[in-house]
């Protein structure tokens, strides 16, 4: 069986270089690659990166809404979990999905400060 991938044409660059989707289906799951931002602050880059995981959930036809699980790697989590906090807050709202939050020292893009994965459901 073969797997639908979901790969938005800003990510498709991405895709063909780096050889993974940006989300997979499974039945009414959606698994969603880890996402980073860019910014000069932190929570410049945590909302560009939130910002940039709803280009991949609009391709898959849900929202974040649709979210049931998070998981968010932080590098120096203590110093940048308030920034986190506000960014997501700006994008995910009641009922809240699941969540995890990891601490990190380094992610695979020099110098980014947090990687968000999630996964979503759609009915």
């Amino acid at each position: 069986m073969s797997i639908n991938v979901i790969v938005p044409e800003s990510a498709r660059k991405t895709y063909e270089n780096w050889h993974f989707a940006p989300a997979v289906r499974h039945d009414d799951l959606i698994f969603f690659s880890g996402v980073v931002g860019s910014g000069e602050t932190p929570e410049e880059e945590f909302r560009n990166a939130w910002a940039s995981l709803g280009e991949t959930l609009a391709e898959a036809g849900v929202g974040y809404e649709d979210i049931i699980d998070t998981t968010i790697y932080v590098v120096d989590l203590q110093k940048n979990a308030a920034a986190m906090s506000k960014a997501k807050d700006e994008f995910i709202k009641e009922p809240y999905p699941a969540s995890t939050w990891i601490g990190i020292t380094e992610l695979v893009i020099p110098g980014a400060r947090a990687e968000i994965k999630v996964t979503a459901r759609k009915t």
